[in-house]
């Protein structure tokens, strides 16, 4: 799932990722939508855009890691800024990684994600 209040990045962005065969369940531009999206769709990944328009994107990170019910996406944050600038706020969401904007891709994503499962405690990695 994208969540990204640019609508010409997430044309272009899922244009993308399903090119290099990661499939895009959803979009979202707010942080209600993201819910939204993630309660019936529910995606394996968030990309979460840092500056959502009015809304922090780190807010909307806790808001997908604190839903009830399914297992919540491992959020990635993306921006087109550098991540040197909240990369304390970063460290200290929900989040699994920071991803500038310039750097998207599926190889990207995947090495993301295999960081972070072999970090995870055995617990966590067998779940998902």
């Amino acid at each position: 799932m994208i969540v990204d209040d640019d609508a010409d990045f997430v044309l272009v962005a899922r244009e993308l990722l399903e090119g290099e065969g990661i499939t895009v369940v959803g979009a979202a531009s707010t942080g209600a939508q993201a819910c939204s999206t993630c309660r019936q769709f529910h995606p394996d990944v968030a990309l979460v855009d840092v500056n959502l328009g009015p809304e922090s994107g780190l807010d909307v990170a806790c808001l997908l890691a604190g839903q009830a019910g399914a297992e919540p996406p491992r959020v990635i944050l993306i921006s087109g800024s550098a991540g040197d600038s909240f990369a304390g706020m970063i460290a200290d969401s929900p989040a699994v990684s920071f991803l500038p904007k310039e750097r998207l891709s599926g190889m990207a994503i995947r090495a993301i994600l295999a960081r972070a499962a072999s970090a995870a405690p055995p617990a966590q990695r067998d779940s998902r």
